[in-house]
């Protein structure tokens, strides 16, 4: 199943510019998610991060990862409506910086749910390169 900006404002409640993924290119509710983000240099962010070498903070890339678990876990049924907030972030490593230009690649796959508890783990690619790896706890709320 794929998924356009619009289909995502329907399942997460992020707006810009928070919203940090652009469209769902796979998704197996419950399961996982593959989404796509475009990084562009018209970012706020660019401006102080840093002048004359604009560098994507990992906190936002890590962010973005979360929100493509929160399509994969509140687009089931009983999620419908809900908010996945982060229950905690462990193992995190980054292994390239993101740059305006770049187009990141991020997967998750939720490894378990429970009541209202989701872990999955998350891993952003840029042209095939590992960005970044984590472990998601998500608490749905």
């Amino acid at each position: 199943m794929k998924l356009d900006i619009t289909e995502i404002k329907k399942i997460i409640p992020h707006r810009y510019p928070m919203l940090l993924i652009d469209r769902v290119d796979d998704l197996v509710p419950g399961e996982s998610a593959v989404a796509r983000r475009n990084v562009t240099a018209h970012e706020e962010v660019f401006n102080g991060h840093f002048p004359n070498n604009p560098v994507l903070p990992g906190v936002l890339i890590i962010e973005a990862l979360a929100q493509t678990g929160a399509v994969a876990l509140l687009s089931l049924p009983e999620f419908k409506g809900k908010t996945a907030y982060f229950g905690g972030i462990k193992n995190a490593k980054f292994r390239k910086v993101v740059r305006p230009g770049d187009t990141m690649i991020l997967k998750v796959e939720l490894e378990k749910i429970r009541n209202n508890v989701g872990l999955g783990r998350g891993l952003a690619t840029v042209d095939g390169q590992k960005v970044c790896s984590v472990e998601l706890t998500f608490m749905i709320g």
